[in-house]
């Protein structure tokens, strides 16, 4: 038993330290030329693939993620069938008291469509065969790409921006002439657990580091803004230099050049209207702005830029430094999405959105930019742990000093939790039988993630787990597994039992309190726990003097104690529904019993968390 119990203990500790042993490395060299009467681009590509998985690779899957945006697509068949489709996308229609939606990918003609096509593919200068499966090619190699083995592929593209549907697209509600994110082709990521090769459905992405050197042929009059560093300013004017002289081409064209190092992703923005503005950080980060030039919106637009300055500090020292020397806000796509190195966001409306729009998506600069988890498999990683440091600056910058300022969050996780249609945090992003369930899970279930860690370890600790995880996991697609062995081993305590019943399953976490006097006269707390999900409890006692008792109640899974405040009492283990502490407050005395009285702990029923004594 002893060399068995070495033996498991040995693998495990070998499996840890394997979680992320390499990565693949991808350099894009991208010249696009672009029309911006017909929305459509041509352009040619090479890629430096690094093979540094310990595989040989006889395939390799690119993205093609504008073909989504065409009649019959997959996105346009579940935009079709979902219960709930997505009302950017979708067009309602009354009849009678009820409304249908329809697709509005499939109303699409020839000429609003999105395309990317590939031509005239090669490896180290051999033409291969594609195979092109809607958003997605295969390339059928001649031979395979060794372990650790660099190849050169070439390949000619033509593509056309859609209307303005999803993220990209062309001509938004705001005006914004052109969104281009997910525009390229793009090599899909390989990891341990092979090649993911999603069909591009709805949700988020997924990609390799490497580094981008793109440029961009487009009508003088337009301005770019996106990912990387523009490298010939003073050839282009447009806000980047106040010395320049444009090196227009004859057909009426600026050539910008821009790069981008250890990056997953490129994204650009132009419009001929664009104002755009610099701010710059202490540590040297210039911040970018870019927006109409539209009266209704400009006072708001400058206010913005010291609050983005605030809020850029604020994450700078809550997670850890950004380390790109750019970072750019820009008006444009179809809400608010996240990239390498910007935003895209709506521009117009009242400030509070705006500033909230731009605090959220900013956070993801950390999580989906420099941690980059697989959102496929954990959106609630990258948008749940974005919405939970959102919370903490806007309440930093409005001067909230609430103990606890994500209570919107608890309210829609309960609401979803008792509705019936919860699935798991674990079910794949395209898998989820409605929009909002995925909504829910992602953003406020994945932020409650971390709000029941700050509950048991406290939040001084869940910020230092959170910058342990920063600084040792950044440019390597953690998994949730990755955060919880910090935390565990920083305060020697064991989660697998939060991990397991909080993401892989919908066990909910409910517990009730009552109180009964003993023979003594003295007060008895009885705790019961009506949920699946077990949890530490925090017990106030308030008692009719104006004083107070706590009293804590340690999980035995958790072998060790929660970091909150009271009497510590013996631990309770999850098979026994019930626990009782015995006081020596007489029950007279006993004004009411609470529950959790800082509200941290996603219970579905808080009714049942008080005790009122009537005696």
């Amino acid at each position: 038993m002893k060399y068995f119990s070495l033996l498991l203990l040995s693998c495990s500790f070998t499996f840890a330290q394997a979680t992320h042993p390499w990565q693949q490395h991808v350099d894009y060299k991208i010249n696009v030329d672009f029309d911006v009467k017909s929305f459509q681009y041509t352009g040619e590509q090479t890629i430096v693939y690094t093979n540094n998985s310990p595989d040989d690779l006889n395939t390799v899957f690119i993205h093609l993620y504008p073909n989504a945006f065409q009649p019959g697509s997959e996105m346009d068949i579940r935009l079709q069938n979902i219960p709930d489709p997505d009302r950017r996308m979708a067009t309602g229609i009354k009849e009678g008291d009820k409304e249908r939606f329809e697709s509005r990918i499939a109303k699409l003609q020839p000429n609003e469509i999105g395309l990317l096509e590939l031509a005239d593919v090669s490896c180290n200068g051999q033409k291969i065969t594609v195979l092109q499966k809607g958003t997605l090619a295969q390339l059928l190699l001649s031979k395979p790409i060794k372990a650790g083995e660099k190849v050169t592929f070439k390949w000619n593209f033509k593509g056309q921006l859609p209307v303005q549907i999803r993220r990209s697209g062309r001509n938004n509600k705001e005006g914004i002439a052109i969104s281009m994110s997910q525009w390229y082709p793009k090599i899909a990521a390989y990891d341990t657990e092979g090649w993911h090769a999603n069909a591009y459905i709805a949700r988020e992405f997924y990609g390799e580091w490497g580094n981008f050197d793109v440029t961009i042929a487009i009508d003088k009059n337009y301005t770019i803004g996106g990912t990387g560093i523009l490298q010939n300013p003073n050839e282009i004017g447009h806000g980047y230099s106040t010395k320049f002289k444009q090196n227009v081409r004859r057909d009426g064209k600026l050539v910008w050049h821009f790069k981008a190092e250890k990056v997953h992703d490129f994204t650009w923005a132009a419009d001929d209207k664009y104002i755009h503005d610099q701010a710059q950080l202490d540590n040297g980060t210039v911040l970018h702005f870019f927006y109409k030039d539209n009266p209704k919106i400009i006072e708001n637009w400058k206010r913005l830029q010291p609050d983005a300055i605030r809020v850029m500090n604020f994450y700078n020292q809550l997670i850890g430094t950004y380390p790109y020397k750019q970072y750019s806000i820009i008006q444009g796509g179809d809400g608010g999405m996240e990239y390498q190195m910007c935003t895209l966001i709506l521009g117009e409306g009242k400030y509070d959105g705006l500033l909230g729009v731009t605090a959220h998506e900013m956070g993801h600069a950390w999580f989906q930019g420099l941690l980059a988890s697989n959102e496929s498999k954990y959106a609630w990683m990258d948008e749940g742990f974005t919405s939970y440091i959102e919370d903490l600056a806007i309440a930093e910058l409005n001067k909230n000093t609430a103990v606890n300022p994500f209570t919107g969050a608890y309210t829609a996780v309960a609401k979803l939790q008792t509705s019936g249609k919860e699935q798991a945090l674990t079910t794949h992003a395209d898998r989820f039988e409605e929009n909002r369930s995925y909504s829910v899970a992602s953003y406020f279930k994945g932020q409650l993630f971390l709000t029941q860690l700050q509950y048991l370890l406290g939040k001084d600790q869940l910020i230092k787990g959170l910058k342990t995880f920063f600084d040792e996991f950044k440019f390597k697609h953690p998994t949730p597994n990755d955060l919880v062995r910090i935390l565990e081993k920083q305060n020697s305590v064991q989660l697998d039992w939060f991990v397991t019943d909080w993401t892989q399953t919908t066990n909910k976490i409910d517990y009730a309190v009552t109180a009964t006097s003993d023979e003594s006269g003295r007060a008895e707390i009885l705790v019961t726990r009506k949920g699946l999900m077990p949890m530490p409890q925090q017990v106030l006692l308030e008692l009719k003097n104006g004083t107070s008792e706590y009293y804590c109640i340690p999980l035995r899974e958790m072998h060790g104690n929660p970091k909150f405040q009271g009497s510590v009492q013996a631990d309770w283990p999850w098979a026994q529904p019930q626990y009782r502490i015995k006081t020596n407050v007489l029950f007279a005395d006993l004004k009411r019993v609470l529950l959790d009285p800082d509200g941290f702990v996603a219970d579905t029923d808080r009714a049942n968390d008080i005790f009122v004594n009537e005696k």
